[in-house]
Parts: C-alpha cells; sequence; structure tokens
C-alpha cells in the first residue's frame, strides 16, 4: 500500500487522512507543515517537516506519494504547491468507495473525492481538485486543475470550469456553462450564464459581488 504525506495539518489534512483509511487508496504517514513542530502529533500521524523538507524526505523513502490538505483559503497556494512538486513527486489520488464513476471519467493526480460523488460518462477532473460529499458531475463536463468544490456541487452536462475555481456547498450550475479561472460561489448559487470574470457569485441567479 503506497504510504501518502500531506502538505498542511489543518481540518482538511486530518479530513483526508480519514478519507484514505476508509478508501483503502494508502495510508497516511504524516504531514509537513512550516507552523508546526517535527514530531508533534496530528491525530495519528505526525508531523514529518516544513515544507523546504519534503524533497529530502521523499529522497529518503519517508513516504510515497503526495496529497494537498490546504484549503479554500489559500487557493494560490495550493496551486502553487502542485506546480512545484508534480514534476518531481508522485500525486496520489483519494477516491472513497462509495462514489459512482462511469469507466468513461477521467481523474487526475492529486484529486481528492469525498463520499457519495457521481462523475458521469466523460467527466474530466483534472489535477489537485477536491470534490466534497456528494457532488454530481454530468456528462461531459470538464474540470480544470486546482479546483474545490464543496458538498453537493452540481455540474450539468457539458460543463467548463477553469482553474482555481471554488464553488460553494450546494452550488448548480447549468448546462453547457462555462466558468473562468479564480471564480468563488457562496452557498446555494444557481449558475445559468458563463461567467467570464474572476470574483464571487451569489444568489439565484448568480450575480458578482465583488
Amino acid at each position: 500500500m503506497k504510504r501518502i504525506a500531506i502538505l498542511g495539518s489543518g481540518d482538511l489534512a486530518i479530513q483526508i487522512t480519514h478519507l484514505a483509511q476508509q478508501s483503502g487508496n494508502g495510508t497516511v504517514v504524516g504531514y509537513f507543515d512550516d507552523f508546526k513542530t517535527k514530531g508533534e502529533m496530528v491525530g495519528t500521524a505526525p508531523i514529518l517537516g516544513a515544507i523546504a523538507d519534503v524533497m529530502d524526505s521523499f529522497q529518503s523513502k519517508m513516504f510515497d506519494e503526495l496529497i494537498i490538505g490546504i484549503g479554500y483559503k489559500h487557493m494560490e497556494k495550493r496551486a502553487a504547491l502542485y506546480e512545484h512538486f508534480a514534476p518531481k513527486i508522485p500525486f496520489a489520488r483519494i477516491i472513497h468507495p462509495s462514489c459512482i464513476i462511469d469507466p468513461s471519467a477521467k481523474i487526475f493526480q492529486g484529486s481528492v473525492l469525498f463520499s457519495a460523488c457521481v462523475l458521469d460518462m466523460n467527466a474530466f477532473i483534472d489535477a489537485n481538485c477536491i470534490l466534497y460529499n456528494g457532488c454530481i458531475v454530468a456528462h461531459d463536463s470538464y474540470v480544470e486543475k486546482h479546483c474545490i468544490f464543496g458538498p453537493s456541487v452540481n455540474l450539468a452536462g457539458f460543463c467548463k470550469i477553469g482553474p482555481s475555481v471554488n464553488l460553494g456547498i450546494g452550488t448548480i450550475v447549468s448546462d453547457s456553462i462555462s466558468i473562468t479561472e479564480k471564480v468563488q460561489t457562496g452557498a446555494g448559487t444557481v449558475v445559468i450564464k458563463p461567467i467570464t470574470e474572476s470574483g464571487l457569485y451569489v444568489g439565484v441567479p448568480a450575480k458578482r459581488i465583488r
């Protein structure tokens, strides 16, 4: 079984550790975090060191794969860490066994799917994405790198979601809609027209508020 190290050790990292235990996709051996002390225990796993220690630890065979456990408040940091380490270190995929994934769907490295997600025919989830519980990605929809979907986000068919998009809990995106990069939506937002400008959108239908 693959040994997984997580970048970050906050709430999301702890959730991912629990998910890995449930999924059988690997065993979390520890965390890298610049704000905690090496050897400190976080739940059942230790701090392995700071982010600067990742490469030396990998070369010392302390772990086999990475995953990023840094959440939606630090979207740029998530993307930067992935782009820095992905050419050098394999990234894990962690998928809860309750997910329903069509054989034609694709999920790239570094992505995490929590329980009860559904990926339909030709759904595409690029690298370093997180889909929380109960997300649905309908047929032929494409999600680019570094996105985070809150619980129960629903994409209809033929949607195109740009990189580093954070869709809040219960967001619904109508069919054939494109959303540009670095968009965030509030809880329950309904997107019925393409979003071409980065920013925060809320409401039914979605409106940009900043």
